[in-house]
């Protein structure tokens, strides 16, 4: 008779053989690389390059077996004909070549996340393997066909049980990484992964519904399904916080997906760095689709026929600048539709022409070409003519140009119109002012009117023209060595050449405003504004897209309420997708209900249908009298907290969120009490601990968005809903803040808090 122990038994000896290949490819793998690598740069052009190309090959090869290490092997297929098939986070074979592991997003490992008892095909059983390092601790199977002899083997062997690996993750403590869902991934969530490159794909969900998760695993199986597309253009992937890009940034390596670049939307122009954050209300101006009018007018400004225009004097002769000849030139630049800058080098041009034609009249006889250029180089030198064709035509750096647009305001004024006194004097702002996170769609949309500042520019040619070198020498080896089939191309070479890779692509795309994705990932997604979006969709013309949101959540004043409205706007009727994931994974029925039913009291379009799993007295109200006892009621339930869930492994989270006005003072209680209960030393690592990685976390609504915590203490809710800029934003704050815990959830507020906001 089958036991459970034979059973892990059993499954036990495929983890370790599936283990063993990985340690024996990444050894063959890491002597091959040495190999390589110890026959350095000697042979000719041609060794040399097919060496740098197995370098690199092999280079990648060992990063990604380095990176699935965690749970390797997670699931087991049977079919009717007794096959077994093994799901795991890559796809190994064995020395003859034989399956031995199938790669998650393969084709076959489709029904471990879709089958059904009703739609199974031949597969009758479908088990969950739970590892822990490389042990096996735990097996679950599900029986998909009910006249199948594994329901009672089954049943026999203890292994019979139902979403117990789903449960078990939920259940798990917190940490400051976020873990990938690949052993558990819902039917519901698998078709949305498995969506097609070439569309925009919407996911709304409620908290907790694996709205994030999705569009990683969407991403890394995209990387894997079009990977020849996808390794030359990358992949980026846009959250709303660098807390919240660190939370996520193990889980496509963990799927053995490296390369892709990760940004919020303050980083996305290289060598800009934002210090500074708008208020609600002016990041709603700035984020409004006219402001792109407002840059366009700022350009155009700087592209007249100037009020005085000089006389020069070459050679004795006077030469005029004609207004007429400043119509003409101005005229010949925009035709160009080049960015301003270079369009420039086309009004200059036809200014000197038509100023050296203004010389060549008043001659009496036909002047020879070398007393022509000597006369465009003196008029090019001459003092009032540069001041004059800058006037006419100011090349300018954007982040120069939005600086001076906000510091003037009746510049300001010129360029929108449609801005109320009271809206010009809330963007006005003195000259040199550090940028905001709102500046950065306006600085990427003067970027693009503007094209490059012209000492970038002259730099890039220089790098241009050395790519240029490297590609002719790429076709010269081709050549000489018979290559010309076209199979073998001479940028593949250079690519070889120059060690390229997915972490190298990734790397020239986070350098290169310009660069255009194969695939863009947008997090909180409803929290961007028009301005925003557009600065977004000039990086992906493909427009292929995985937006991940929740309209309930949206708290940004410029942000999305409707899907439909942003997205037919930005895609087209027709042209996108949208999913609704309904089941709240993450909090407990009683966390997710409260939270539910106050966000559709305000009026909040709510997903989430039902929450998987309860938790007897997980939501805790706490009512005071005062203020200070108020800090002390969130201080002891912060502790109390603290030691049911945060180890000194590093494990568990707890939040206190809270106004912004009271979190100085809510931190100094809350570690007062930490050190009074754990211990100074304990108390001094938890607050030494990074921002986005600590364990005891004091923040406002803002920052925590997309994070979990085990615990989460609620401050003085009705305080939190008066700080905000709208009502329907205070709602959507209290929503966030009240859906982030696994376990537990503690509402404290004074009694006056209580009678200003029912909850």
């Amino acid at each position: 008779m089958s036991t459970y122990a034979s059973q892990l038994e059993e499954e036990q000896r495929a983890v370790t053989r599936a283990y063993n290949r990985l340690d024996a490819l990444r050894a063959e793998t890491k002597q091959r690389l040495d190999v390589v690598r110890a026959a350095g740069s000697h042979g000719s052009p041609t060794q040399r390059t097919e060496r740098d190309s197995f370098a690199t090959m092999y280079e990648d090869r060992l990063i990604q077996l380095r990176g699935v290490e965690d749970r390797l092997v997670f699931g087991r297929l049977d079919n009717a004909k007794n096959d077994r098939l093994y799901i795991g986070r890559i796809g190994l074979t064995d020395e003859q070549h034989t399956p031995m592991l199938i790669d998650w997003r393969a084709e076959a490992a489709r029904p471990f996340y879709e089958a059904t008892p009703s739609h199974h095909g031949d597969i009758v059983m479908r088990r969950h393997i739970t590892l822990h390092l490389r042990d096996v601790v735990a097996l679950e199977d599900e029986v998909l066909d009910i006249h199948s002899q594994s329901v009672d083997e089954a049943s026999t062997s203890g292994t019979l049980t139902g979403e117990g690996a789903l449960l078990a993750s939920l259940s798990s403590r917190r940490t400051g990484k976020m873990t990938d869902i690949v052993a558990t991934i819902q039917g519901e969530q698998d078709a949305i992964i498995r969506s097609p490159l070439n569309r925009a794909v919407v996911v709304q969900g409620g908290p907790g519904t694996g709205k994030t998760a999705v569009a990683l695993h969407r991403a890394a199986y995209l990387l894997y399904t079009h990977r020849r597309t996808l390794s030359r253009s990358g992949v980026l992937v846009v959250g709303p916080s660098s807390a919240f890009l660190h939370y996520i940034d193990q889980v496509l390596p963990s799927l053995g997906e490296t390369g892709v670049v990760s940004r919020t939307i303050a980083d996305l122009i290289p060598g800009v760095v934002v210090t500074a954050v708008d208020t609600p209300q002016v990041a709603y101006i700035k984020g409004d689709r006219r402001m792109v009018a407002a840059i366009r007018n700022a350009v155009a400004d700087r592209e007249r026929v100037p009020a005085n225009l000089p006389v020069v004097h070459i050679n004795g002769i006077d030469v005029p600048m004609l207004p007429s000849d400043v119509e003409q030139a101005l005229g010949d630049a925009k035709r160009t539709h080049q960015p301003h800058n270079k369009s420039r080098e086309t009004f200059v041009k036809s200014m000197l022409s038509a100023m050296r034609m203004r010389y060549e009249e008043q001659l009496d006889y036909t002047p020879d070409q070398d007393e022509l250029y000597r006369t465009v180089s003196l008029l090019r030198m001459n003092d009032k003519v540069r001041v004059a064709l800058n006037l006419a035509w100011l090349p300018m750096t954007a982040q120069w140009m939005l600086d001076d647009m906000f510091s003037k305001p009746h510049k300001l004024r010129r360029y929108a119109p449609w801005l109320s006194d009271e809206q010009v004097k809330a963007l006005t702002r003195e000259k040199g002012a550090p940028l905001t996170r709102s500046d950065i769609a306006l600085l990427d949309e003067a970027m693009q009117l503007l094209g490059e500042d012209p000492k970038v520019e002259a730099r890039r040619k220089r790098l241009e023209a050395k790519h240029d070198e490297e590609i002719q020498f790429a076709k010269d080896t081709l050549a000489q060595n018979g290559i010309g089939n076209g199979i073998v191309t001479s940028q593949m070479l250079l690519d070889n050449i120059n060690g390229s890779s997915p972490e190298d692509t990734a790397q020239r795309a986070a350098n290169d405003r310009e660069w255009t994705y194969g695939h863009i990932v947008v997090d909180e997604a409803q929290e961007l504004t028009a301005m925003d979006w557009r600065m977004l969709m000039r990086r992906c013309p493909s427009r292929s897209f995985t937006i991940v949101g929740d309209v309930a959540q949206t708290s940004a004043l410029g942000g999305t309420r409707s899907w439909a409205k942003t997205m037919n706007r930005l895609f087209g009727h027709g042209h996108w997708d949208v999913n609704e994931l309904t089941i709240d994974y993450r909090n407990p029925q009683e966390v997710s209900q409260l939270a539910s039913d106050f966000a559709a009291k305000q009026g909040l379009y709510i997903s989430t249908v039902h929450a998987v799993r309860g938790i007897p007295d997980s939501v805790r109200r706490i009512t005071v009298q005062d203020r200070d006892a108020l800090f002390d009621a969130v201080a002891d339930t912060t502790a109390r907290f603290a030691g049911e869930f945060v180890a000194q492994d590093g494990t568990g989270r707890v939040a206190v969120i809270g106004p912004k006005q009271l979190l100085g003072q809510l931190e100094d209680r809350v570690y007062a009490r930490l050190e009074h209960e754990l211990g100074t030393e304990e108390a001094r690592r938890l607050r030494a601990q990074d921002s986005w990685d600590c364990q005891i976390m004091v923040s406002d609504t803002e920052t925590v968005k997309g994070l979990e915590y085990d615990a989460v203490v609620v401050v003085e809710p009705a305080l939190i809903d008066q700080e905000a800029p709208s009502r329907l934003v205070s709602a959507a704050d209290l929503y966030v803040a009240m859906t982030r815990p696994t376990q537990r959830l503690a509402i404290v507020r004074t009694s006056l808090d209580e009678r200003e906001l029912e909850l």
